[in-house]
């Protein structure tokens, strides 16, 4: 059902203050993601092994307060502490002449990584899941260590496949997205745009927008824009102005089954862009609402498993995709290397 050996958006880094814990259900698995007192975060199923309680109801001591030389994650019911590689740091109720080798209770951990102010985790796959990562997680080009501008998220009802297709359909925003700020329906005409294979997905490659997308408008000069997408669901779209840059990152992160968060993030290099925050907020939360409330309503056809089609050229996104995730779970299973099969094209469709 979801892609594994492979990095997940989990919680934006200014969500995460030092000493807190968060709870958080990703891939149906739930999962305490925590920030120890020195910045570094972590992430470990959130479950203790002793009697099923949730870690993250319980508290995270930083090394000079816990006792055991290092920060410890205590589980309220029994003050069990684990440290944040997993692996029992105390058991409370033994008593000294008790032999337990207490360091081989382990509570699953996951990598974490913080990038340009996005913490992701890698799951990994079952079979092997203290596996270490093999690749590193997505970053927005030109932007170095800086931190988002802007961000915005929000959970549809639907599998994370759905999501993705939708989120790299080019012929849905004359109708779903229509608004004065936009695009309209009326606005329909035919798009040629070249695209190329990138190493875990594939890149629209730079083009000038569309003329009917008056979003880039106000912009102003001569934007050209490259819009790239990767596995598992991660779509980056790099805007030139001039000297000026503007990057979209959008994360599709499956809780479970059936809900899915996106998350939009956005970096710029425009000052004026910063003093426009709170429309450019408003404007992001339709946009995502817009597409949120078609997914929704997709789900009442959905129910009755009905046969899909997808067509050239305006579907075939959605085809590489499909065949992207085979390939990279054939490589998983297999452990061979994973072997991206789009190749350049040129796709026309209207839109």
């Amino acid at each position: 059902m979801f892609l594994r050996d492979i990095w997940y958006f989990a919680v934006p880094g200014e969500s995460l203050v030092p000493g807190a814990m968060v709870h958080k259900v990703l891939l149906g698995d739930p999962i305490v993601i925590g920030r120890e007192a020195d910045g570094t975060p972590f992430a470990l199923r959130d479950i203790c092994p002793h009697r099923g309680v949730p870690l993250s109801s319980g508290a995270l001591f930083s090394p000079q307060t816990s006792g055991c030389g290092t920060s410890a994650i205590e589980c309220p019911y029994h003050g069990w502490k684990f440290r944040p590689d997993g692996h029992c740091a105390e058991i409370p109720s033994l008593v000294p002449d008790q032999e337990m080798d207490i360091e081989r209770i382990k509570v699953r951990s996951y990598p974490v990584r913080e990038v340009q102010g996005n913490i992701w985790i890698y799951i990994a796959d079952d079979a092997h899941p203290d596996a270490a990562p093999t690749i590193d997680p997505p970053e927005v080009p030109d932007f170095g260590n800086k931190v988002p501008n802007i961000r915005e998220a929000m959970v549809f009802d639907c599998h994370i496949d759905h999501a993705v297709i939708g989120l790299m359909d080019p012929a849905h925003g004359p109708f779903v997205h229509q608004a004065w700020w936009w695009r309209s329906s009326k606005s329909i005409h035919e798009k040629a745009k070249d695209f190329a294979p990138n190493p875990r997905g594939f890149t629209m490659v730079a083009h000038t927008p569309s003329s009917n997308s008056a979003g880039y408008k106000v912009l102003g000069g001569k934007p050209v824009t490259e819009i790239s997408f990767q596995l598992p669901g991660i779509r980056i779209e790099h805007i030139k102005i001039g000297k000026h840059t503007v990057c979209g990152l959008t994360t599709v992160t499956p809780l479970d089954e059936k809900r899915t968060e996106i998350t939009q993030t956005f970096y710029w290099t425009m000052p004026f862009l910063s003093f426009a925050k709170p429309i450019a907020r408003q404007f992001m939360r339709a946009f995502l609402g817009q597409d949120r409330d078609m997914v929704n309503l997709q789900q009442k056809g959905l129910k009755f498993e009905p046969r899909l089609m997808l067509i050239n050229d305006s579907d075939i996104q959605a085809k590489w995709y499909h065949r992207l995730k085979t390939e990279w779970a054939k490589s998983v299973e297999d452990g061979s290397d994973f072997v991206n099969p789009i190749e350049p094209i040129t796709l026309r469709w209207r839109s």
